[in-house]
């Protein structure tokens, strides 16, 4: 039984991706999110997860701590190459807010 008033009207109704996208801001879960998926960008694009000990976004710059200082001298000339491919990556990714004012874009990458 339907009550009256209760309608949902189809020009009022909203997508799905709508609604997490409103959750997510709603709930301040963003920065959080953004941060994990900057982490699987690194994880994707350097193909050194089993190497990388520890990561931390601040301000724009990710660091990463290696376990192999060859790994890690191999990265370093690949620095600029690594930040474009990671940026695309996140570009792409539906569950990245760009417009978050914490946890953006990768702008620099520091390797340990």
């Amino acid at each position: 039984m339907e009550e009256k008033g209760v309608r949902i009207h189809r020009k009022n109704a909203l997508s799905m991706d709508e609604v997490v996208e409103m959750y997510i801001r709603e709930m301040k879960l963003a920065s959080g999110l953004n941060t994990q998926r900057i982490y699987a960008a690194w994880d994707e694009v350097s193909g050194v997860g089993a190497f990388t000990l520890r990561r931390y976004f601040r301000a724009g710059t990710l660091y990463v701590t290696l376990s192999s200082s060859m790994v890690r001298s191999q990265l370093w000339f690949q620095r600029e190459e690594l930040l474009r491919r990671m940026n695309e990556v996140l570009s792409q990714d539906p569950l990245f807010t760009v417009d978050d004012g914490k946890v953006g874009y990768i702008k620099e990458l520091i390797l340990k």
